[in-house]
């Protein structure tokens, strides 16, 4: 409750005020943030390279069933 009327007696920072703090954000954290990114980066790539890989699984399962349904509907 307190933060509520905290947050509206002060209001919500402006371009300014985000701009001093991402400021104060890179001196404090600024040697740590290059590999912190790398980092970020990588874990990116290797969730994209899940991704395409599940969705090869899922494509060759499909190719899969549509070979068996359309080879036990020939040899009918």
């Amino acid at each position: 409750m307190f933060a509520t009327n905290l947050l509206a007696f002060f209001g919500m920072p402006g371009h300014y005020e985000l701009l001093i703090i991402a400021f104060i954000a890179l001196l404090l954290f600024g040697n740590r943030l290059p590999g912190v990114m790398r980092s970020l980066g990588r874990s990116v790539t290797e969730f994209k390279k899940g991704m395409q890989g599940i969705e090869e699984e899922i494509e060759n399962a499909g190719k899969e069933i549509e070979e068996k349904t359309t080879s036990s509907a020939s040899t009918r």
